[in-house]
């Protein structure tokens, strides 16, 4: 599936943009390139209009990612990133048990409501398979704090007696991860079905709180 480059007529005589701040370049072709990729997929992406967007040019972009799919693992890797690098920011440590799950919750809900092209990720991922998500070393890295952090605030709560024993931090998160998600990812087919749309804000509101209430009670002694 690489693209490779080909140049011929006006795109021929068309060089890589020059630039003092290769970071910044970079940053920018990420930012459309999370766009590009959320809409349309993989297969549907195109490295033309995400040089058009960004100024640049198709051999700046594979200079920097080696190709089409590099840039596509580049996109995925940044998006966890910098979810996790938020999440981390919480200081879990730091609340009781129970208040750090329900900040967790709380912060897992706004984040994704806030990143749709996040999740059209994650869905356009499924439906690769996970076959790029696997390429890439450091999202799995990624999420190794994640869990433990996890890990960390429920063994507080057993050992407090907050929490009952015997649950499993990564089903903890993926329950959460499972009831946030669907409130973006089905909310077009779910809205339309149910009538949802008039009182969007309120309905959401109310999920946020229902979500977190019910993992707070799955976990609780």
């Amino acid at each position: 599936m690489n693209e490779p480059v080909h140049l011929s007529g006006a795109s021929a005589g068309k060089t890589p943009t020059r630039t003092n701040d290769p970071a910044r370049t970079m940053a920018g072709i990420l930012e459309v390139a999370t766009k590009e990729f959320a809409e349309k997929g993989l297969s549907g992406a195109r490295i033309d209009a995400i040089a058009d967007a960004t100024r640049t040019s198709k051999r700046m972009i594979y200079y920097y990612y080696g190709s089409k799919e590099g840039l596509y693992v580049a996109v995925l890797e940044d998006s966890y990133r910098r979810m996790r690098a938020i999440e981390a920011e919480l200081h879990l440590e730091n609340l009781a048990p129970e208040a750090a799950l329900r900040r967790l919750v709380e912060f897992t809900f706004d984040h994704h409501s806030g990143n749709e092209d996040f999740i059209r990720l994650v869905m356009n991922e499924n439906i690769e398979r996970g076959a790029y998500l696997a390429q890439s070393k450091g999202i799995q890295e990624l999420n190794v704090p994640a869990i433990a952090a996890i890990q960390e605030l429920y063994d507080r709560g057993v050992a407090q007696g907050v929490f009952r024993p015997g649950l499993d931090a990564t089903d903890i998160h993926a329950s959460i991860s499972a009831l946030t998600f669907f409130t973006v990812s089905n909310q077009h087919t779910f809205g339309l079905i149910f009538k949802d749309a008039p009182n969007r804000g309120a309905a959401v509101a109310t999920r946020r709180a229902n979500i977190t209430e019910m993992v707070v009670r799955f976990v609780l002694a």
